[in-house]
């Protein structure tokens, strides 16, 4: 059984080249999922996979790239039997 995170990055995500580079630390990880903005300003991520991975991806998420500022990340960890592929920004 995968583990799911499911988390809402709040802080300067947006116009920061933030969803592509959740993106590609996603990929190098093996993970599945997707990233989006919100209305509100943040971006949501959620990411299935096997737990080491998901726990290094939850604090690179914390980090985020070179021209955001992550002032926090609510996360949440599910167990789920759905299995994703592949890992996409969303609109």
């Amino acid at each position: 059984m995968s583990r799911t995170l499911r988390g809402i990055v709040h802080g300067r995500v947006q116009g920061v080249y933030f969803r592509a580079w959740t993106r590609e630390q996603a990929q190098l990880l093996g993970l599945a999922g997707w990233v989006r903005n919100r209305h509100d300003g943040t971006v949501e991520v959620l990411a299935q996979g096997e737990s080491a991975a998901l726990e290094t991806f939850e604090s690179k998420l914390q980090q985020g790239p070179h021209a955001a500022r992550v002032d926090r990340v609510e996360v949440e960890y599910v167990d789920s039997e759905l299995e994703r592929s592949g890992f996409e920004i969303r609109y």
